[in-house]
């Protein structure tokens, strides 16, 4: 995907040179060399993440009081990122963990795991689902901590610094958030859908949409130094909208971890929709539907938002790099450049902002 924040190889003048892919045939075994045997398939751009219901997601693996929460993370996303960026025993953090969705699915997949979360109710629920876990016979343990993200190097042992392999969290979205549904004899009411104490100004969710761009900066300016040498970070945001208006906070965060000095790598699709053969069947809610429709009579043409971007961050590798194995973006190259009889030398010549 382009954009002004990634490396690119210099413009071309494509008006003499006309830009042509790399084959096929030169592609597959540049992918291959780059994954050792065993390891998991290239991970994809679009993330199949809603093929199951979130209820469905969450059966049997989360307590009832967690579906309370108003901004839950997809256990498919946290899981997908788990499984592409860690290897068994890493440690994984989620400074902002909610109700533990990504330490729940770290141990889940042999995986150690610390959160950090700022309402105590969410933190009793976590420490309920990570209970859960063990009750079924999980034996990797998972932290939770009761504190602000914004202070997450007073918040965490020192020990902690630098061993991290993967972060994976996702923001608050103040008053963008999912909630529940209800239906009495006088209408359709939204519940379940604001975070704790709204007069509570400590809280991210509670400051405006400015201060909260600041509060993601400083949370993964600190978030940084506990991961280890070219480990990664995850951050899943959805787009929302404001008076009709669709605001790209993806992006924002996006520059938020570039003053954090995060290294960009890729910015993925995760869906909330369920994929087949040839549609996306919506997994929206009836607020959401609501407002489409109502647009849509008014004659401004809204869309459903069926996804989430999903951000991919890495720390400055050491001088020996973590072997990791991500999905490269298959880079262009001119005619001229495909002529050398060596074609992998040709294709090191174009390559690629992704790590």
């Amino acid at each position: 995907m382009a954009d002004e924040h990634f490396p690119r190889t210099p413009p071309q003048d494509t008006t003499t040179e006309p830009t042509l892919p790399i084959p096929q045939p030169v592609i597959d075994p540049t992918d291959q060399a780059q994954c050792a045997p065993g390891s998991p398939a290239p991970a994809l751009s679009v993330w199949a993440s809603a093929q199951t219901s979130p209820a469905a997601q969450r059966k049997g693996r989360y307590i009832s009081a967690s579906t309370a929460h108003p901004a839950k993370m997809l256990p498919t996303i946290a899981a997908h990122a788990i499984a592409h960026y860690t290897q068994p025993d890493d440690l994984v953090l989620d400074p902002m963990c909610g109700i533990g969705t990504t330490l729940v699915e770290a141990i889940h997949q042999g995986r150690r795991a610390i959160g950090v979360e700022y309402e105590p109710h969410w933190v009793s629920v976590t420490r309920a689902n990570l209970a859960l876990a063990h009750h079924a016979g999980i034996t990797h343990n998972a932290t939770v901590v009761h504190g602000d993200a914004r202070h997450l190097p007073t918040l965490l042992p020192e020990h902690y610094l630098g061993q991290a392999t993967l972060v994976v969290t996702s923001p608050p979205y103040g008053p963008s958030t999912h909630g529940q549904v209800t239906t009495t004899h006088d209408g359709i009411h939204k519940y379940h859908h604001r975070y704790g104490d709204p007069l509570d100004r400590g809280n991210l969710a509670n400051i405006g949409h400015h201060r909260l761009l600041s509060g993601i900066t400083t949370i993964l300016t600190g978030t940084a130094a506990f991961l280890r040498p070219g480990g990664h970070l995850v951050i899943t945001i959805r787009p929302w909208r404001q008076h009709a208006e669709l605001i790209d906070l993806p992006s924002q965060i996006l520059d938020c971890g570039i003053h954090a000095g995060l290294i960009p790598v890729e910015r993925c699709v995760a869906l909330l929709a369920r994929l087949t053969d040839d549609q996306l069947i919506t997994r929206s809610s009836f607020f959401q539907r609501d407002l489409i429709t109502k647009q849509r009579t008014n004659g401004l043409p809204l869309h459903l938002i069926t996804h989430e971007d999903v951000l991919i961050f890495r720390t400055t590798p050491a001088a020996s790099p973590i072997p990791t194995c991500p999905r490269r973006p298959r880079p262009l190259i001119t005619a001229q450049q495909a002529a050398p009889t060596n074609p992998l030398a040709a294709a090191s010549a174009s390559g690629s902002w992704a790590a």
